[in-house]
């Protein structure tokens, strides 16, 4: 469950505050709040459980994965699959106290979340897809505090399913060397020596779409103060990546908590100073 790991609970977990406070127009319910905050701890470790159960076979090959409990025989896949039935059954329950559309979008979030991790295997494009497993947490948060999904909604999808691509993208620069041996496909392998540049241009698009958001909505200067601390955070992370090295593409990656915060923070002083 990654449980001593947290970044992946909190990339999931801003784009979902996002989305609230913009649905809830700065004052989300309490109970919807609730349940998908921890809805967001429950699916990502069930995503973390069934990721592994996917990879038990190649996990031993990667210097990153190779101690994880299912690639060194301390948990069965049975248990394994117990543990993701489990956990996406709590979840399913906290759904079922929201409205029939909330309740409708989440089994696409269930399937998609399900069947992200044999992607690797199919497409060059497995960032893509986690972007829109991660992601699916906006249209069913507007979906929950509104009962529609807006124009935004979309938008905001669109923004995750970028930021995502980018983040994943380095994270997966980390594992390129033994991907490319083992046979398992990224982004990183596809984009090759242009990596950095189409990270870049993914970024731009990020911020590009976070500022027609911005306008759609008439949010104030704090908003894009918020996204303006992001995008420098994304050219912080550029230099960071610039050798390709590890342990620094490693850093580049868990500095996006800060970028999901930086926007966050943003619409939060937009909401509280309106």
């Amino acid at each position: 469950m990654r449980l001593d790991r947290p970044i992946g609970t909190l990339l999931l977990l801003w784009p979902t505050l996002w989305a609230l406070w913009i649905a809830g127009e700065g004052r989300p319910d309490g109970w919807v709040v609730t349940v998908f905050v921890v809805g967001v701890f429950l699916m990502r470790s069930a995503g973390c459980v069934i990721n592994d159960y996917a990879d038990r076979e190649f996990d031993p090959f990667v210097e990153r994965t190779r101690n994880r409990p299912l690639a060194v025989g301390l948990v069965t896949p049975k248990e394994a699959l117990l543990l993701f039935a489990l956990l996406s059954l709590a979840a399913f329950l906290l759904v079922l106290t929201l409205n029939w559309l909330t309740v409708v979008l989440s089994f696409v979030g269930a399937a998609l979340a399900a069947s992200y991790p044999f992607m690797k295997r199919y497409t060059y494009l497995p960032q893509v897809y986690l972007g829109l497993a991660f992601g699916w947490a906006v249209p069913m948060a507007f979906a929950a505090e509104t009962g529609a999904v807006p124009i935004v909604g979309w938008l905001l999808l669109i923004a995750t399913v970028l930021w995502a691509t980018a983040y994943d993208t380095i994270y997966a620069m980390v594992d390129r060397p033994d991907d490319l041996k083992i046979g398992v496909k990224s982004t990183a392998i596809l984009f090759g020596d242009a990596d950095r540049a189409i990270i870049a241009i993914i970024q731009l698009m990020l911020l590009a779409v976070l500022i027609i958001i911005g306008q759609r909505l008439a949010l104030s200067g704090v908003y894009y103060a918020g996204v303006l601390a992001a995008a420098l955070l994304m050219l912080y992370q550029q230099r960071l990546i610039k050798h390709r090295d590890g342990m620094q593409c490693m850093r580049a990656f868990r500095n996006n908590n800060w970028v999901g915060a930086v926007i966050f923070l943003g619409l939060l002083g937009h909401y509280l100073q309106a």
